[in-house]
C-alpha cells in the first residue's frame, strides 16, 4: 500500500515537542532510578517528508523508527549522507523479498519474529559484509492479528536466531494491546528477556513511555508526541 505522506508540522511546534518528550524522559529515569543514557528515544518518523524532520537534526535526534522499506529507501539515504552518525530502526513487518533491502539500509530490525525471516536477514547480512542488530518482536497479548512470537515460543526463538542462525539478537519488541493495560504486557517482555539472556527492551509509545521506563525500557518508540497526526493515521500501526 502507497503512504500517504504527511503535512509538514510547524517547526517551532516539533521543537518544543521533542524538549518536552526528552524532559519528560529524563524525569521518568529519575523516579524509577534509572540511568537517562540507558533509554534511547527512537523518533518515529513514517509518513514524514525530511523536511519535517530538519527541526530534529538540529536539535541533535539521530535515531528514527520507519514503517516500510520502501518508503525509506525514498528518504534516508541522502539524509545519512548528510548526517552520518544516523541510527535508523525497522519497526514496521518485514517481508522476506524486502530483507536483503532492509539490511542494506536499517541499523536495527525490530520485527524478527519467524525463522524464514531470520535465515534470510542472515543470507542478507553475508551477502552485503555487514553486521545488524535485531530485536525479536513479541506478541504478548497473543492477538491472532498481530505479528510476533507468541510469550511460549520467544525464549526458544531468541536462542536458534542466536546460536545456530548467527545474528545479533539485542533484545525484544512489543506492542501491548491497545485495549489493555501496557504494564502487565511490559513486565512479561522483561522477564522473556531475562530468560532468554539480551538486555534491549523496545517497549513503550507516546501514550505509555513512562510506564514502559518504570519496567526496564531500552528504547521507547515517540511518534506523534514529536511530530503530531500524520496522514492515513488509522491505517498505521501506533506508536
Amino acid at each position: 500500500m502507497a503512504w500517504a505522506p504527511s503535512p509538514t508540522p510547524d517547526p517551532d511546534e516539533t521543537i518544543a515537542r521533542l524538549a518536552k518528550v526528552r524532559g519528560e524522559i529524563a524525569e521518568a529515569a529519575q523516579r524509577y532510578e534509572r540511568d537517562p543514557a540507558a533509554i534511547h528515544l527512537v523518533a518515529v518518523s513514517k509518513t514524514f517528508a525530511a523536511e519535517a524532520l530538519e527541526p530534529l537534526f538540529q536539535q541533535g535526534q539521530r535515531v528514527f523508527g520507519e514503517n516500510r522499506v520502501q518508503e525509506a529507501q525514498g528518504k534516508w539515504p541522502v539524509l545519512r549522507e548528510l548526517y552520518p552518525d544516523l541510527e535508523l530502526h525497522l519497526i514496521g513487518p518485514l517481508q522476506s523479498n524486502k530483507a536483503e533491502d532492509a539490511i542494506a539500509l536499517f541499523d536495527v530490525i525490530e520485527t524478527v519474529d519467524r525463522i524464514k525471516i531470520a535465515k534470510v536477514l542472515k543470507k542478507a547480512e553475508d551477502k552485503l559484509g555487514v553486521k545488524r542488530s535485531f530485536f525479536v518482536q513479541v506478541n504478548t497479548g497473543d492477538e491472532t492479528q498481530k505479528a510476533g512470537v507468541t510469550p511460549a515460543e520467544a525464549v526458544a526463538f531468541v536462542r536458534a536466531c542466536r546460536d545456530e542462525i548467527g545474528l545479533n539478537i539485542a533484545g525484544l519488541m512489543c506492542i501491548p494491546p491497545a485495549d489493555e493495560v501496557a504494564a502487565p504486557h511490559f513486565a512479561l517482555l522483561r522477564q522473556l528477556a531475562e530468560e532468554a539472556g539480551v538486555s534491549g527492551l523496545s517497549m513503550g509509545m507516546s501514550g505509555d513511555f513512562d510506564t514502559a521506563i518504570m519496567l526496564g525500557a531500552s528504547h521507547v518508540r515517540v511518534g506523534s508526541a514529536i511530530l503530531g497526526s500524520r496522514a492515513a493515521e488509522q491505517s498505521q500501526p501506533p506508536e
